[in-house]
């Protein structure tokens, strides 16, 4: 069951013990200004009696409300603290003492950092306050090397909810699929680069002597695959690096109509052979405004959005990048002629590995993976990605990241 899901279980239970003490003083007042009511030198004494029997019930009431959510929270397997208004624990269930390698019972009165033995859930706290969700890893200190989520959120009831995760299965799964797709892609950037240079140097050999047009076109065709097939050892490498928090972008102040120059060249030897016209629409007095950045990744952002546009792209289209300064960012659009994109593919695009209806690109090789990679190397240069299209009237990708100070 999802940890929000529960957390609303727990405030629903706690919802019902607020309502059942509401309700229950309401009858006490009903009860005062009943027997209170009448008379003067009414006998008082039933009165005084009733009010007792209904504080009474109010109070057995609050404990069978409080030892039903201490029940239903123990049986959870996701932990659920409460800290309050002054950031001090006043609740919390076995599946948190368990996670956070506690004795039941020590986390009761302490602040947020004293239970978690973390700085950085005072901070975490506060800014659930602020913003409403936010979420944080940690890891244990119980010796365990358990690494927990905690998510933070504020409760109807004041205070703030704290549901924690092991994520330690999780996390060392996805270091595994990282080891493994860096060895599988170093282990196959080798002979793969070997091929290459092999057809390169048969190509340069055919020049000197006379074979027929079929052998050409075979060993291109062997030069074209070979190069599909480093791409995508590329961008799943890429990915992976990306997606484990490695490498580390560099901020330097970047002119990205150089940067896009260079991609239109590095591109045009694949556009040629697709046939495809590249467009430069660049403003014609002085550069685009300098962005902080990494060239190299910026650079490899337009080079994915590129070689996207022109494989879809048939022969005698055009692929344009237009790039202009636009409310304090530089935006960037790279529009082709091709077949569209589906209206329900849209917000897909965008995801790993999701490639629009097979049947469409038949014969359009690809992972599935460029536009992810551009995805994630805007966002990390504080930036927003997105796609216009029309089916049968082309794509336009755009991005805009934020001009630098003083650019």
């Amino acid at each position: 069951m999802p940890a929000e899901i529960l957390v609303l279980i727990a405030v629903g239970v706690v919802a019902a013990v607020v309502l059942t003490a509401s309700l229950t003083r309401r009858r006490v007042r009903d009860t005062v200004r009943r027997e209170l009511g009448g008379a003067p030198g009414e006998d008082l004494g039933r009165a005084i009696r009733d009010l007792r029997t209904e504080a009474t019930a109010a109070r057995e009431d609050a404990a069978r409300a409080r030892e039903d959510l201490g029940q239903i929270g123990d049986l959870l397997e996701t932990g659920v603290v409460h800290i309050d208004a002054d950031r001090r624990v006043t609740s919390a269930n076995r599946a948190a003492y368990r996670l956070l390698g506690q004795r039941p019972g020590s986390l009761m009165g302490r602040s947020a950092m004293e239970a978690f033995v973390d700085h950085r859930m005072e901070d975490l706290v506060r800014s659930a306050a602020q913003t409403g969700v936010t979420s944080s890893e940690l890891a244990t200190l119980d010796g365990s090397d358990r690494i927990v989520m905690v998510r933070a959120r504020p409760a109807t009831t004041g205070g703030i909810w704290l549901v924690l995760e092991d994520v330690t299965e999780l996390r060392r799964l996805q270091r595994i699929r990282t080891e493994f797709i860096d060895n599988l892609s170093h282990e196959l950037r080798t002979p793969l680069t070997t091929v290459r240079l092999l057809t390169e140097t048969v190509t340069r050999d055919l020049e000197d002597v006379s074979v027929p047009s079929r052998i050409r076109e075979r060993i291109m065709k062997i030069d074209v695959e070979t190069g599909h097939l480093v791409q995508m050892v590329n961008e799943l490498l890429d990915l992976s690096r990306i997606e484990g928090g490695a490498p580390q972008l560099l901020h330097d102040e970047v002119e990205l109509a150089g940067v896009i120059r260079a991609a239109i060249e590095r591109i045009r030897p694949f556009a040629d052979r697709q046939r495809v016209r590249l467009v430069a629409d660049l403003p014609g007095k002085g550069p685009l405004a300098r962005v902080v950045g990494d060239e190299e990744r910026l650079g490899q952002l337009l080079i994915n959005l590129l070689h996207n546009a022109v494989k879809f792209s048939h022969d005698g289209m055009s692929v344009v990048v237009a790039g202009r300064e636009v409310a304090g960012e530089v935006l960037v659009t790279v529009a082709d002629q091709g077949a569209g994109i589906p209206r329900g593919d849209l917000d897909r695009v965008f995801e790993r590995f999701y490639k629009v209806d097979k049947a469409r690109v038949r014969g359009v090789g690809g992972t599935g993976l460029g536009l992810a990679i551009a995805r994630h190397i805007v966002e990390a240069h504080d930036g927003r990605i997105w796609v216009e299209s029309e089916e049968g009237r082309g794509s336009a990708f755009s991005f805009a990241i934020p001009v630098a100070p003083g650019g």
